[in-house]
């Protein structure tokens, strides 16, 4: 580190004020006020005389853009629990030490995705429309019909902290709990959400009424669902995704929706956000949402006390508690 008193960190994106406020104290920040995403231009400037960069998931920081960086550079405190868009084999090789802020968004994500669940199910956002739209004409014996939760599957893609919160909610509300996980958790968890562990995610998707996406994105998981998976969902199941759109093959999912090969959807991140498949925009069945499921202030203010607690760890000389990656190990 320079041999400056306080370190220059530069922020990619405007963060609560709070959380700004505490950095002025703390360190020498460079703040985006108006919150326009930076070009790839500003980023690479950025690093180039950044002690600390803090991006976030809208920032790709790849190879070139490390490259660039300063000898000076030896954080990258990512605001967010993904770190996808950061270029890990790039950064340790720079010697970049790398953190996240996990653990804080998964009780607000956990929450989302029994929201998509409720709402594609019980086609909330649809009537939602028929109201605004005044073309509903009142109640009738057969109107907007959805299912009820109770005694269906859920199947978990993924039986981290957010697969088990959502775990944990579904039990609440009669659904069995399944899960495909990497590796099978402890029997102690199992038994606390009566949670079924398919080895197979072949075979769990093929059963499931409900399959909710919660693992992250890495190239293991890439299209993890892809056209041949999603073909084995029973024309009754609905998908639900609040992790990474990429791990799901979205034109073949939209392609399935259309001829009603699957029920419906509930999707609050893409793959090529800010972007939309055109074809998901148009359909009843499917509830989309602008990746706001990690979007709390409690949240936001929790995710930019980590990001602090990582740099400031790091300039006292002591080991950020929240590494994705170590350059000392």
């Amino acid at each position: 580190m320079p041999d400056r008193k306080k370190p220059l960190v530069i922020v990619t994106r405007k963060l609560p004020d709070v959380i700004e406020t505490r950095m002025m104290e703390l360190f020498t920040p460079r703040l985006n006020l108006d919150d326009t995403p930076y070009t790839t231009l500003q980023l690479a400037d950025a690093v180039s005389v950044a002690d600390v960069l803090v991006p976030t998931v809208t920032d790709r920081i790849d190879a070139q853009i490390i490259a660039a960086a300063g000898p000076q550079l030896r954080l990258i405190a990512s605001f967010g629990a993904g770190y996808d868009h950061i270029d890990l084999d790039a950064a340790r090789a720079r010697g970049i030490l790398v953190t996240n802020t996990p653990g804080v968004l998964t009780d607000d994500t956990a929450d989302m995705t029994m929201a998509l669940i409720l709402s594609v199910a019980r086609r909330l956002a649809e009537g939602e429309r028929l109201i605004r739209s005044g073309r509903w004409a009142g109640w009738g014996p057969t109107t907007m019909l959805g299912h009820r939760l109770g005694g269906k599957r859920l199947g978990i893609i993924g039986l981290g902290r957010i697969g088990q919160a959502v775990a944990r909610r579904a039990r609440g509300f009669g659904l069995a709990v399944h899960y495909h996980n990497r590796r099978r958790r402890h029997p102690e968890i199992e038994e606390e959400l009566e949670a079924t562990y398919w080895d197979s995610l072949d075979q769990m998707l093929s059963r499931m009424d409900i399959i909710s996406v919660n693992c992250p994105h890495t190239p293991a998981t890439y299209h993890l669902l892809s056209a041949r998976r999603l073909a084995l969902l029973q024309r009754h199941a609905i998908l639900i995704n609040t992790s990474r759109g990429e791990v799901v093959d979205e034109a073949a999912l939209a392609r399935m929706l259309v001829a009603g090969d699957l029920a419906g959807a509930g999707l609050d991140v893409y793959e090529h956000e800010p972007a939309v498949d055109p074809t998901l925009l148009g359909l009843d069945s499917v509830v989309l949402l602008p990746h706001m499921g990690s979007a709390t202030i409690e949240g936001r203010i929790d995710m930019g006390e980590r990001v602090i607690v990582n740099i400031k760890s790091f300039v006292d000389g002591h080991s950020p508690p929240d590494r994705v990656i170590d350059t000392t190990s």
